[in-house]
């Protein structure tokens, strides 16, 4: 079975660093979490910082002695970073390439030029899913904010109306979709298989996506009606180029590491047997190391050089990329830090026991903590990494199918209302030329729907598989 875990790697299991009651370790919760809140939000400290302090801060409020707490905290972070670090960097080379190469722009173009009238918003969906699974968040949007504001001038269509579907694209892969940051860390957390949680990503995502984007985007153009901010459209990368890689080989590119994750997990339901060599080979090149090292390899050259790219070229491309994902490193390893603080904590062991004593369904309960730390810290990621250290005890005795369910639930409560204290909101804002109150009508509103229809979900599906 194909997992990110690391236990291997890992020392071994730190003993309970206190045997404070449930009275205390639930003040030490939310005093820990008070304190991540108010460094990130009042006092503006990294995120990194901030959940390091929250921890120590756990720990003290738990009554656990510092030289325990420490231990524990630099035990998560190591495993964290080990499970998914290389990924992220594999995944951050991959976008890289794609962006620079101009193949984000030839699928954007390719797409674009079959689609016109009602089907516009349909194809910024497209556009915005594919481009989005290799890309961060904020890269998607700046890739994507160029092509939106052209189209809606050029088309003359409503900026919402061709806006929103791209932004619940992006967001939607962002959320539910390895290999980014915050499905990474929860799978990771909750030892869930990731070719299944890709392929369950997959079935939630596509509803909620139709619904969240070209659906809800003909009420928010009538809502918020705004001009094109002229000001705001930027040079595309693929305007410097002499030649770009063609459309097929880009998309081939883009869905390689999908495609072989998804294989992996297919083999396994159908072989099921771990000694099985068809299986064994699966199991190798469906890893998410493998999958993504090999798009990573194929791209230097359908995407590098085919856009004329030297080696010199090449290599610093992938320099370029691994340097703006250093802040991300640290935050999912703090944010592993985090979680390993409560558990050892004994945090984990009691909200195994509240939710049994109050028959609060595991998968609720984790969207229900997810969305709390998302409206109070305004990350995605944090808030992911954080409801993932909260219920991983919950993941004990669950199926490999509720498993995956469960990573999910979390990743749709992390979407939940994006406002004033989301780096996103004031991007979407200044770009899109929007005010505070039209950014809550459009963009905080999509958020919410992408959140709630992909939670919706998740609970459905896990009545019926």
């Amino acid at each position: 079975m194909t997992r990110l875990s690391v236990e291997m790697l890992a020392a071994d299991p730190i003993e309970p660093i206190t045997s404070a009651g449930h009275a205390q370790l639930g003040i030490a919760v939310l005093a820990g979490i008070a304190v991540i809140v108010l460094l990130i939000t009042k006092f503006k400290v990294h995120a990194f910082l901030a959940l390091t302090i929250g921890s120590l801060a756990l720990g003290a409020f738990a009554g656990a002695p510092l030289d325990k707490v420490i231990p524990s905290f630099t035990s998560g972070l190591g495993n964290t970073v080990a499970g998914v670090g290389v990924l992220i960097a594999l995944g951050a080379i991959l976008g890289k390439l794609l962006a620079d190469s101009g193949g984000a722009d030839q699928i954007v173009d390719t797409i674009l030029a079959k689609a016109s009238g009602r089907a516009m918003p349909w194809a910024m969906v497209l556009i915005a899913s594919v481009i989005g699974l290799p890309l961060f968040f904020e890269v998607g949007i700046v890739l994507l904010i160029p092509v939106v504001l052209m189209v809606a001038k050029r088309g003359n269509y409503s900026l919402m109306r061709i806006g929103i579907p791209a932004l619940a694209g992006l967001s939607v892969m962002h959320g539910l979709i390895p290999p980014h940051p915050g499905p990474l860390v929860a799978i990771d957390a909750v030892q869930a298989n990731l070719g299944l949680t890709l392929a369950l990503g997959v079935l939630v995502s596509i509803p909620t996506v139709i619904i969240a984007g070209p659906v809800f985007a003909k009420y928010a153009a009538r809502w918020v009606d705004v001009p094109v901010p002229e000001n705001m459209i930027p040079t595309r990368p693929s305007e410097e180029l002499e030649k770009r890689p063609g459309f097929g080989a880009t998309v081939f590119t883009v869905l390689l590491p999908v495609v072989l994750m998804l294989g992996s997990a297919l083999v396994e339901i159908i072989v099921d047997d771990p000694t099985h060599m068809v299986q064994r080979v699966f199991d190798v090149i469906g890893s998410p190391l493998m999958a993504l090292l090999a798009a990573v390899i194929v791209g230097m050259f359908t995407l590098g050089q085919a856009a004329g790219f030297t080696k010199g070229r090449l290599s610093s491309t992938v320099e370029k990329s691994l340097g703006p994902i250093a802040g991300v490193l640290l935050i999912v390893g703090a944010g592993g830090g985090f979680k390993q603080t409560l558990i050892d904590s004994g945090v984990g062991q009691m909200v195994l026991e509240i939710s049994e004593s109050w028959s609060i369904p595991a998968l609720l309960l984790a969207w229900l903590i997810a969305v709390v730390i998302r409206l109070a810290t305004g990350s995605a990621t944090v808030a992911t990494v954080s409801a993932a250290g909260l219920v991983a005890p919950l993941a004990a005795d669950m199926s490999n199918t509720h498993l995956a369910l469960l990573v999910l639930a979390i990743g749709a409560g992390s979407l939940f209302f994006s406002h004033v204290n989301d780096a996103g909101f004031w991007l979407v804002k200044e770009y899109f030329g929007m005010n505070v109150g039209q950014t809550i009508k459009t963009w905080s509103v999509m958020e919410t729907i992408i959140s709630v229809v992909a939670g919706a979900i998740v609970m459905l599906l896990s009545l019926v598989i």
